[in-house]
């Protein structure tokens, strides 16, 4: 591999000089690196594993070679380290360069990720300074490496230099007319830079009336994959219209969730609701394209509300004793397990909750409710619903009580977007469902009362999250209540994580692909959100 031996020569003397003076252990601390033209070369020292005495070179030094050669465009010295790229690959860096406005890149990212002993991952964001249009674009992606004939490589696809883009396709630069008028926040103002809402921005500002006569010219940013549309990510215009057009944004939620995800490198998305009205406040998406309102994931331990909705409707008291075991077998049916398998013993239903007990749930799903109580909660909370803007989520007819049990918490056939989770967290709030809207002039949102005596129980449970249960102590300003959620992906990757929730007429879900736990990555981003409001 290209500087291959040297970086060897240079660990062993490092390694011999370092180990004559002093000992170190070296922890997994995460040490937050940003490339740049001109940056001076950030140094780490990487874990080794085993096999690391036999393959040349690191991922950490891969990854940082490599992304060092995108940041100065050198993207033949960037083949060498990509197995086995295609005859096209520089031609197709140039030609995103060439769509961008040959804008200069910088990187952000912290650690590799080990995912095995000759494979790894480096969650990244690349910011582009649109020069001349006070613009900075930034877009999130990861770099996979693996062990190639005793080499770290690069496992490079499209998706690498922009997740939407597939194999086969690339991304655009096309001249469009500007409509004669501007979108504006609830408050009249025009929107923060950078605010990672630019693709919902872009396709309300495309059904806007456009002048007659006078058209201005502006550009957008399309991706173009085989088979399909071209979709529009980015959009500016270089002369808009006079006239105003207000959305539903508030332009300080939409700055506070946007900069609450600026320390996150993996995918993720912060959507905000008003409770009492059903209009988005604010979205920040960095799940590519318009994932928060239409990539639908298991919502996990989240959905653990919407069983509560039934339980409680079905008679279930709030303080009734129920069982938390590490585990619990479904009568001639697949063994369930507490993460981590936690055993609370006997504890209150409220309790159970607020500890996210799979165990609890799947007997009481199992023991009192149906496939058609627990599918009518669902729906209650817009899953399987149509929705006027983005979707919610879908929901199988649970078949028989292994599939019942797991739908109770969130990992069998039901999936949600971000986006309706934060639905749902505003219907406990508000004790009515709302459609959502983003619009200012658009038709009241349609709403769905819940049953009598669900909302007041959720609240309760879901304060009880926030005080002693697996949301406390995480710096969440006071009188916020909510629900973590810890979701398998079911493609075999890391976790997911979820926390939702509400503080007074502002309802949040805040989802990080891969992200791990919901208390360790999404309850952090909900309070620095939240604290910033």
């Amino acid at each position: 591999m290209r500087r291959g031996p040297l970086f060897t020569l240079i660990a062993v003397v490092v390694t011999i000089v370092v180990a004559g003076v002093i000992g170190l252990i070296v922890t997994g601390d995460d040490h937050r690196v940003t490339i740049s033209m001109g940056s001076p070369t950030p140094t780490a020292t990487p874990v080794p594993f085993a096999s690391d005495t036999e393959v040349d070179g690191t991922p950490e030094e891969t990854a940082r070679l490599y992304l060092s050669d995108w940041t100065a465009r050198d993207y033949e010295s960037m083949r060498q380290f990509v197995e086995e790229p295609p005859a096209d690959y520089v031609a197709q860096h140039q030609a995103f360069d060439e769509a961008t406005l040959n804008a200069p890149v910088k990187f952000v990212y912290s650690a590799v990720n080990r995912t095995g002993e000759e494979t790894a991952e480096l969650p990244f964001t690349a910011e582009r300074k649109l020069v001349g249009y006070d613009m900075t674009w930034k877009t999130s992606s990861v770099l996979h490496l693996a062990v190639r004939d005793l080499v770290w490589k690069v496992l490079w696809t499209p998706a690498t230099m922009l997740p939407d883009l597939q194999p086969g396709g690339q991304l655009n630069r096309v001249s469009l007319p500007v409509p004669a008028a501007q979108l504006v926040t609830r408050q009249d103002m025009t929107f923060p830079q950078a605010n990672d809402a630019e693709p919902y921005l872009a396709d309300l500002s495309a059904r806007l009336p456009r002048p007659a006569t006078g058209v201005s010219i502006g550009w957008a940013l399309e991706v173009a994959n085989p088979g399909q549309q071209p979709r529009r990510i980015l959009e500016h215009a270089d002369h808009p219209g006079p006239d105003r057009v207000r959305t539903t944004f508030d332009y300080f939620t939409q700055a506070a969730a946007a900069r609450a995800l600026d320390a996150v490198t993996q995918p993720a998305a912060v959507v905000v609701v008003q409770p009492s009205t059903g209009d988005i406040l604010a979205v920040a998406d960095r799940l590519g394209g318009h994932g928060a309102f239409e990539r639908k994931f298991a919502p996990g331990s989240t959905f653990k509300t919407v069983t509560a909705a039934a339980l409680i409707q079905a008679g279930m008291a709030l303080d009734a004793p129920v069982g938390c075991p590490s585990a619990y077998t479904i009568p001639n049916g697949r063994t369930i397990s507490n993460y981590q398998g936690a055993d609370h013993g006997t504890v209150t239903f409220r309790e159970a909750y607020a500890l996210s007990c799979n165990t609890t749930f799947a007997q009481l799903a199992v023991e009192r409710l149906n496939k058609d109580t627990l599918q009518a909660a669902a729906k209650t909370f817009g899953i399987n619903a149509t929705l006027p803007v983005g979707v919610c989520g879908t929901m199988v007819p649970p078949d028989g009580n292994d599939a019942l049990a797991e739908d109770s918490f969130g990992q069998g056939t039901v999936e949600a977007t971000p986006l309706c989770m934060a639905l749902m967290a505003a219907a406990v709030k508000d004790g009515t469902w709302r459609t959502p809207r983003l619009m200012a002039d658009a038709p009241a949102a349609q709403s769905v009362p819940l049953a009598p005596g669900v909302a007041d129980g959720l609240r309760a449970m879901m304060t009880q999250v926030t005080l002693d249960g697996t949301a406390a102590g995480a710096g969440l300003p006071a009188d916020t209540s909510g629900k973590t959620g810890t979701a398998e992906d079911w493609q075999g990757g890391q976790d997911h994580a979820w926390f939702v929730g509400f503080r007074g007429d502002l309802a949040f879900s805040v989802f990080v692909e891969h992200g791990g736990t919901g208390h360790d990555t999404a309850v952090p981003i909900a309070a620095r959100f939240l604290s910033a409001l």
